[in-house]
């Protein structure tokens, strides 16, 4: 009996050693990276951020830097709520995945074998196009097309995938990557119909709880009561300012996840763990591994090949980016929300993973990213935060501002003939009347796309979205038959987000 004890004693101090031994290398570490994360913080200029580290199934590292809304001083901590944004689409893949092994729909199940309204611009694609093929964005559409049909409207779910029918492709189909928002919402309603829950009941049961993520929520109207969030920020006018929460609450599927360091670190030691969690299989290493195979490659550019040379190739899988750093294969995908950006990264070969959560829109994730690579994976020790910084700020001071001689300071018609409401098949209508002498622009589906048409040159008007303080100035032109009657309108605001030209504006008789 006294032997037992002895041999149980030795065991717990081993196994204490052992703890402390690993605590104190990751200590050392951790303090280090503790110092850059905060010089890039104040470097960027980002108000506030989260950081949160899993090691060998362990949070070794969770915490808050900044505050919450530039205009207090209440700090960010472990348990601050961010919206996730585009880190949400890998909950929806991996719902996917769960529901193909409980044998209810395959991932290479045509779409309208579910939704048999489904269309795309070419038939032959609305007939084939897979399930498979909207988690992995080879749909043919180039990056964010569409996007203005969901984005702070107030278009359902399903009348967003209807819409898509009328985005006409940039590629052909399966032939090349263009991330779509999307096909992500189509891959929402699938996972609605087949499981008979919402996407929201969904991702609680089979997530959410099992994972104990207590303080993850998926709408905008939650926030205040679930308490203990940030404020979303951009840069406007040379300042930082807070701008409010916009609802995404028709495009939960792609991007509705609001959490934190805490909960997702729950849900980063499940995908290091193959699926499984406390035991328990959520799914399985196969479905997994799925979700982690290439579908569709992306290039390496040649930046991308001057700053990370060891980065051979980037993909994209199902509901993940994937590219290789250091000879390990990263796992990663980000998140870009109004005023908000994060990240969520893992190394499965060093059991390692990172949650990067930040309240302004900027791209710190990058060198707090690589800076944490490089401190577990031995990568030189390099100040990203300065470098990415000084190569931003290059390439901004790269850009010309081409200015239009303005030589027709009159407008070609008189106001009252550009009035009148405006419709098109890819995202509705648009009305333009007369408030207080000048022309006034209102999209009808977008409350906060509206302004003042202020007179360019002919027949083009400067307008500015003051509802949308992220978005610049931009152009409305309106063209004419050859009677110089008005016949449709092009909004072009040049953002990188979104193309406003693709929006088809025909005026109604």
């Amino acid at each position: 009996m006294k032997k037992d004890r002895f041999l149980i004693l030795l065991l717990i101090i081993f196994f204490l050693f052992s703890a402390c031994k690993q605590t104190s290398t990751d200590l050392e570490k951790l303090s280090d990276l503790e110092i850059s994360y905060q010089k890039a913080l104040e470097q960027w200029e980002v108000p506030g951020m989260a950081i949160g580290i899993v090691k060998d199934n362990e949070l070794i590292y969770a915490k808050g830097f900044g505050v919450k809304n530039i205009n207090g001083d209440e700090k960010i901590d472990e348990n601050t709520n961010f919206a996730i944004a585009s880190n949400t689409k890998a909950f929806t893949s991996a719902g996917i995945k769960i529901l193909e092994g409980e044998g209810k729909l395959s991932l290479d199940d045509k779409v309208k074998d579910h939704l048999p309204w489904f269309e795309l611009y070419d038939s032959y694609v609305s007939d084939h196009i897979t399930i498979r093929d909207l988690l992995c964005h080879r749909s043919g559409l180039v990056t964010f097309s569409g996007d203005l049909i969901w984005y702070a409207s107030d278009h359902s779910s399903e009348e967003i995938a209807r819409r898509a029918r009328y985005l006409k492709p940039t590629y052909g189909f399966r032939e090349a990557y263009g991330y779509s928002n999307i096909m992500y919402i189509t891959a929402g309603l699938i996972l609605e119909k087949v499981s008979g829950l919402s996407w929201d009941e969904f991702m609680q049961e089979k997530f959410f709880e099992p994972l104990s993520m207590n303080r993850t929520i998926t709408t905008t109207n939650d926030i205040e009561s679930t308490g203990n969030y940030t404020s979303p920020h951009i840069d406007h006018n040379e300042e930082v300012i807070q701008i409010p929460y916009v609802n995404w609450d028709n495009g939960k599927a792609m991007g509705g996840i609001i959490s934190n360091v805490t909960d997702v670190s729950q849900w980063l030691k499940l995908q290091l763990n193959q699926g499984s969690f406390n035991g328990d299989t959520i799914f399985t290493a196969e479905m997994q591994h799925d979700m982690w195979t290439a579908h569709t490659s992306r290039k390496v550019s040649e930046k991308s090949k001057e700053y990370w040379p060891s980065t051979h190739f980037k993909a994209y899988g199902l509901g993940w980016g994937l590219f290789d750093y250091l000879g390990r294969k990263i796992i990663m995908h980000t998140g870009g929300y109004d005023g908000t950006i994060t990240a969520t990264v893992l190394v499965p070969e060093e059991n390692l993973g990172m949650v990067i959560l930040s309240n302004k829109i900027t791209s710190l994730y990058s060198p707090i990213m690589y800076k944490t690579l490089d401190a577990f994976l031995g990568g030189e020790d390099k100040d990203w935060a300065t470098i990415i910084l000084e190569r931003k700020k290059k390439n901004n001071d790269d850009d010309v501002e081409m200015l239009i001689d303005s030589t027709n300071i009159e407008a070609s018609l008189p106001l009252n003939k550009y009035t009148g409401h405006y419709s098109g098949n890819v995202y509705g209508g648009l009305n333009v009347s007369i408030e207080e002498d000048q022309l006034y622009i209102r999209f009808e589906h977008t409350e906060m796309f509206h302004g003042t048409l202020t007179h360019f040159n002919a027949n083009v008007f400067e307008v500015k979205f003051q509802d949308a303080p992220s978005l610049p100035k931009g152009t409305v032109s309106f063209l004419t038959n050859t009677n110089a009657e008005i016949t449709s309108l092009i909004v072009d605001i040049p953002n990188p987000d979104f193309d406003f030209t693709e929006l088809d504006f025909i005026k109604q008789k």
